[in-house]
């Protein structure tokens, strides 16, 4: 008595670079539990397609033209909610990532993860679970649901110095800082002080690697 086979995962990759897009759909199209249905440029692209494509998952980027992954996410589960959606990112801890989760993305994956790692997420998801990169991602989990604050996610930083962080990584100067939060440029030199300390950091280029890897700010 022949076995009844297994159907695939109807899966859409998303991106804006045409290199990793496509070396990414001959990956995946080389493994027999997925077939890949269709590809799109950006946010508006993947709109378009979804309704005719009907993909089981959508390996969606998320800082691409015209419309990023966060919106499409949002209008793709509001028009389309049995489709899941896979988030591709290249940093786990990204604020990005965190707001494509509450646009409703059931997890992520990380660009450089293995193909076996990320095939086995998109089954994971269709099956109804929620998947995260790392043991980093606990604490996205936990804001999430609100068992972990904003001062714990960007490691014991407060309100205010994390407001202080993306204004230095935006090239601003503690004088500018002090005009714009209307402080004194003591109280500044105070936070930047404080942050350094409790980020292990010495100077500005340091702090502005950390505000990108925590998606304070773009590059």
């Amino acid at each position: 008595m022949a076995t009844a086979q297994l159907a695939t995962a109807r899966i859409m990759v998303v991106d804006d670079q045409n290199l990793f897009r496509s070396g990414l759909v001959r990956l995946l199209e080389a493994d027999p539990r997925v077939q890949v249905v269709g590809q799109a440029v950006d946010g508006l692209d993947v709109i378009k397609k979804v309704t005719s494509l009907k993909p089981d998952v959508i390996l969606m980027d998320l800082k691409m033209p015209n419309l990023d992954g966060i919106e499409a996410t949002r209008r793709v589960v509001a028009e389309h909610p049995e489709v899941k959606i896979l988030i591709l990112t290249t940093f786990e801890t990204d604020s990005y990532v965190l707001q494509a989760l509450r646009a409703g993305a059931s997890g992520y994956v990380l660009k450089d993860a293995q193909i076996d790692s990320i095939v086995s997420s998109i089954l994971a998801v269709i099956s109804g679970e929620r998947v995260m990169a790392s043991a980093v991602a606990n604490r996205v989990i936990d804001m999430l649901s609100g068992n972990s604050t904003q001062k714990e996610f960007y490691d014991g930083l407060t309100a205010r110095e994390v407001e202080i962080l993306k204004l230095i990584a935006m090239g601003q100067a503690n004088k500018q800082i002090a005009r714009r939060l209307d402080i004194s440029e003591k109280t500044v030199r105070n936070h930047v002080s404080n942050m350094y300390e409790k980020l292990h950091i010495y100077d500005r280029s340091q702090a502005v690697l950390y505000a990108v890897r925590k998606g304070l700010v773009d590059i």
